[in-house]
């Protein structure tokens, strides 16, 4: 939640459709607390309010959900420890496979088969037959 609201702030400092990719990069690191809060059982709307409240008062900074009680806690006082390398990893792994799904897009879509530049129909200049020619009697 904690880089949520801060992408938030930074994305109110950008002008114009540049700040579009820092609220959709806030957008999807609030899916963190709010899957925990949903499998947990509590009440994700007030749940991820209250923690992003608290982390944009700037007081809130270890503040999360503690899975098992349902509870927003101080992390470092409840002992909840996620390292580091293995956030840092997630989030390596999954821009890659962002970045990886846009080239092949990219390649896919500029594939042209030879013959064929019209939207997929025969080329004006073949005199290649079609289904339903004098040949099918």
């Amino acid at each position: 939640m904690e880089l949520s609201v801060r992408l938030a702030k930074v994305a109110q400092t950008v002008e114009g459709i540049h700040q579009w990719p820092y609220k959709a990069l806030a957008s999807a690191f609030e899916v963190i607390p709010r899957t925990l809060a949903q499998n947990c059982g509590g009440n994700v709307v007030r749940m991820l309010t209250e923690l992003r409240a608290m982390h944009a008062a700037g007081d809130g900074l270890m503040m999360g959900i503690n899975g098992n009680s349902a509870a927003i806690e101080n992390m470092e006082t409840a002992q909840i420890w996620d390292p580091c390398a293995v956030k840092l990893q997630t989030f390596n792994t999954a821009i890659e496979s962002a970045c990886m799904l846009l080239r092949i897009d990219d390649i896919v879509s500029g594939i042209q088969k030879p013959g064929r530049h019209d939207g997929g129909r025969k080329a004006i200049d073949s005199d290649d037959d079609t289904f339903g020619d004098a040949r099918d009697g």
